[in-house]
């Protein structure tokens, strides 16, 4: 039996990359997840067919989508009949220079900030009920260094990320004690998405990072992991997930 035995939890956004490797681990831990997604049906089917154990299932639902959200909510509420992690994971960026004002332009950064932090927020709107039904429910937000660097995929990503980590904290407070929201933050991931970025960026994020080495999927997962049966005790926390990459630039002004 794993810690989770007997929970639900439920990944958005979890149809490959953070999402299944969370997915993944939760399912290790014992519970039954809810993978969701917008339109990567069979990415999906494939990260529920990586799961441990039975009882796991696929809701077809964007977080842009407010109506749709509610409708999972209600489709979690009959079928499973509770709801004890949810996992805020699904997100959305693309790589613009930050000096590239122009390129970055209204649909783009709209988009991101919907996407980002207004998905987030809806879904906790709309699992709430289910999230404080037994009591000890918990929102992982995951978010980003990028929040603290303000250097990442593009400036709007940044802003979103680190609205992420104040709302975060804000809902911490409105929703004590029966729901715990912690953002769990990595660094540079090693995700399809960042292996599509230049070699020599990638290699400049190794080198300013005291561990040397990339953040992996799973070690993100197993964070959301720590929080959900380690960490009882805390709210409205931002959980670092980056070998250290802050550091590293401290380490070059100080050596």
């Amino acid at each position: 039996m794993g810690k989770l035995a007997g929970k639900v939890a439920l990944v958005t956004g979890a149809s490959r990359g953070i999402g299944r490797a969370t997915a993944r681990v939760l399912s290790d831990a014992g519970a039954r997840v809810v993978v969701t997604h917008r339109d990567s049906a069979t990415g999906a089917e494939e990260t529920l067919q990586g799961l441990v154990g039975e009882g796991h299932r696929v809701i077809q639902a964007s977080v842009v989508d407010s109506d749709a959200l509610g409708v999972a909510a209600v489709s979690v509420a009959q079928t499973e009949g509770r709801l004890d992690v949810l996992v805020n994971n699904a997100g959305t960026s693309k790589v613009v220079p930050h000096r590239d004002l122009d390129a970055l332009d209204d649909e783009l950064f709209d988009l991101v900030m919907r996407t980002n932090v207004r998905g987030a927020f809806a879904a906790v709107r709309a699992f709430r009920s289910l999230l404080v039904k037994d009591g000890g429910g918990l929102v992982v937000n995951i978010s980003s260094l990028a929040a603290r660097m303000a250097n990442g995929s593009n400036v709007a990503y940044c802003a979103s990320k680190a609205a992420m980590d104040n709302m975060t904290m804000s809902l911490a407070r409105a929703l004590a004690p029966d729901i715990r929201v912690i953002s769990v933050a990595p660094g540079l991931v090693d995700t399809e998405f960042t292996r599509a970025w230049s070699p020599e960026v990638r290699q400049q994020m190794i080198a300013d990072t005291p561990l040397g080495q990339l953040v992996g999927v799973n070690d993100v997962a197993h964070a959301v992991l720590a929080v959900a049966t380690s960490l009882g005790m805390t709210t409205g926390a931002v959980i670092p997930v980056d070998g250290g990459r802050p550091l590293g630039t401290q380490r070059k002004v100080h050596t």
